[in-house]
């Protein structure tokens, strides 16, 4: 198959699905002493309604950088340098980089929310979780303070807590897992239309994470949001995503449907995250890990970011950095050699026993 540019419909997919976002050649970078941070580079992306979009790769590789770029939370040593970020709803178009400070509260919480890594310090800690979604739902024009209660309750009850005593609880109160199901009830309070997850399951028990997993299917299929998750966890990823984004050196180098990504990746950096998970029935000498460590974001390599580290490195590699095409239907990657990792799987195929396997089958 001939290798394309990537892509998409500015406004809907060939089927007619809506895309409420929509992201093209965006540029985020830190100012630092030693010179600028490229966190993000040209990532270029649409998120399609309903579905669930995950962004993998190592810690550093841009992912929390880019979903708060998207909500433009950015810290004040960031910047977004370029690009565009255009939401659409209810047949209203919206340039998110050219919102007004007041707008864009608006546009977080109502549309867009984001559920942070850390859920303790996501909340205050000297107020109620009550006062705290009050606050949230004021904000945003709510005044009707027994509906906010209404709401505030079903949601906490949809996430399997207990509402009454939890609504009038501090967050130091409430156990790890129980603040991420209170963080995700509030960021719902609104009925956003998309949700933005930054490591949801981090530093919770396995059995919290397999419920709050479980959850937000539960979350999707009722309120019908499009999200963001972003994780270095593959098996959550594959047993969330509909699609799966791999990002390297602040750029997205593969993206396709999950499935495909997990069993048939086109990444040299992909398929070596992938052999480097160890599975349930594998023994520990299977595991390959990548070798050498991230490049430095303020000084990077020319060409292929990624080919100090890749076996299928040659002297174009070297030289020159591959754009993101289209190499089989709905999968795109940043390789100028990913026939030859085609070919390295066709003789030594992914084993794992990642949950989307028997979702898929």
């Amino acid at each position: 198959m001939n290798e394309s540019t990537i892509s998409i419909s500015p406004g809907s997919t060939g089927d007619g699905k809506a895309i409420p976002l929509s992201v093209r050649d965006l540029w985020v970078e830190y100012a630092t002493r030693r010179g600028a941070v490229q966190a993000v580079r040209g990532v270029t992306f649409d998120l399609l309604s309903g579905e669930s979009l995950s962004f993998i790769g190592e810690s550093g590789s841009g992912k929390t950088t880019l979903g708060l770029a998207l909500i433009r939370l950015l810290v004040s040593t960031a910047s977004i340098k370029k690009g565009q970020v255009t939401y659409r709803r209810d047949g209203q178009v919206y340039d998110i980089l050219s919102l007004s400070d007041a707008e864009m509260r608006q546009f977080r919480w109502r549309e867009c929310a984001m559920v942070f890594q850390s859920a303790l310090n996501a909340f205050n800690p000297v107020l109620r979780i009550w006062d705290q979604i009050l606050d949230t739902a004021k904000a945003h024009g709510e005044t009707n303070k027994k509906e906010i209660m209404r709401r505030a309750l079903d949601l906490m009850r949809f996430v399997q807590l207990d509402p009454e005593r939890v609504i009038m609880s501090y967050p130091h109160e409430l156990s790890g897992g129980m603040r991420q199901r209170v963080l995700l009830a509030l960021a719902l309070l609104l009925n956003p239309q998309i949700l933005i997850l930054d490591e949801p399951t981090t530093a919770l028990d396995i059995l919290t994470q397999r419920s709050i997993i479980d959850l937000l299917r539960r979350l999707k299929d009722e309120f019908h949001f499009a999200m963001i998750f972003i994780s270095h966890d593959l098996s959550l990823a594959a047993e969330l995503a509909d699609r799966v984004a791999t990002m390297y050196a602040g750029t997205i180098v593969e993206l396709g449907e999950v499935h495909d990504i997990f069993y048939r990746p086109r990444h040299p950096y992909t398929l070596g995250l992938i052999r480097a998970v160890p599975t349930v029935t594998g023994g520990f000498e299977e595991l390959v890990s990548i070798p050498g460590s991230p490049p430095d974001l303020v000084d990077m390599p020319a060409g292929c970011k990624f080919h100090p580290r890749c076996p299928f490195a040659t002297e174009r590699c070297r030289e020159e950095e591959p754009e993101l095409v289209q190499v089989e239907e709905n999968h795109y990657t940043a390789c100028f050699h990913w026939e030859a990792v085609k070919e390295e799987l066709e003789r030594n195929p992914v084993r794992h026993t990642l949950e989307t396997g028997a979702r898929d089958a």
